[in-house]
C-alpha cells in the first residue's frame, strides 16, 4: 500500500470524526446547560451509529427522564449497547438495572457480569456494587472477605463512599479476614491483563 493511499484513508476516517465528535461535543454542552431534549437530539444520530459513549449517554437520558420520557427498558437498550463494546459507566448503569430490577426482571447474574467487566476497568463503581453483592449474598455466595478486597479497590479507585463502606465491613470481621482482604486487594490485578 503506497503511504498516499495511507494518508488518504487516514485524513478520511480524520474528516469523518470530527463531525461526530463536534455532535457529540454538542450535546454534552446542551446537557451541561440541562437542555436535555437537544442534547438527546445531538446524541440519538450518534447512537444509533455505533458510537458507544452516545449509546451511554442516551441511556443516562432514558434512565433519568431527561429530556424524554424515564424509560428504564429504553435505558437498559442503550446501556447495553455501550456496555458490549465495553464503556465502562454503561456497564454500572446496566448492571444497576439488573441488579435493581428496572426496565425488566431483576437478574443478579446479569448484574454481577456487568459489574464484573467494569470493575476489571477499575471502574470504582462496579467494584464498590461487587463488595455490596459479596457482603449481602445477593448473586453471589455471602463473602465477607471478598467484599473487603472490592470495597478497597473502589476506595483506590476513587469511590467516596468505599472508605466508609470498608470501615463498616471491617466491625464485623476478623483481623485474619482483614488481613486476606487486604492481601487479595494488593494482588489483584485485572483480568486479561
Amino acid at each position: 500500500m503506497s503511504l498516499r493511499l495511507i494518508l488518504t484513508l487516514a485524513l478520511s476516517v480524520f474528516c469523518l470524526a470530527v463531525p461526530a465528535w463536534a455532535d457529540f461535543q454538542a450535546g454534552m454542552k446542551a446537557y451541561d446547560s440541562e437542555d436535555y431534549a437537544t442534547a438527546m437530539r445531538e446524541w440519538l444520530p450518534l447512537a444509533e451509529q455505533g458510537d458507544a459513549q452516545a449509546q451511554y449517554h442516551v441511556g443516562l437520558l432514558y434512565h433519568k427522564g431527561r429530556g424524554v420520557p424515564q424509560d428504564d427498558a429504553q435505558a437498559r437498550k442503550w446501556y447495553a449497547k455501550a456496555a458490549a463494546q465495553g464503556q465502562a459507566k454503561a456497564q454500572f448503569g446496566l448492571g444497576t438495572l439488573y441488579f435493581n430490577g428496572e426496565g425488566g426482571p431483576k437478574d443478579y447474574q446479569q448484574a454481577l457480569r456487568w459489574f464484573r467487566l467494569g470493575a476489571n476497568q477499575k471502574d470504582a463503581l462496579c467494584q464498590t456494587k461487587l463488595g455490596i453483592m459479596y457482603d449481602d449474598g445477593e448473586g453471589v455466595p455471602k463473602d465477607k472477605v471478598k467484599a473487603y478486597m472490592w470495597i478497597s479497590l473502589a476506595a483506590t479507585n476513587g469511590d467516596k463512599s468505599a472508605p466508609m463502606l470498608r470501615d463498616i465491613l471491617a466491625k464485623g470481621m476478623t483481623e485474619a479476614q482483614i488481613k486476606k482482604a487486604k492481601k487479595l486487594a494488593s494482588e489483584w490485578e485485572p483480568e486479561g491483563q
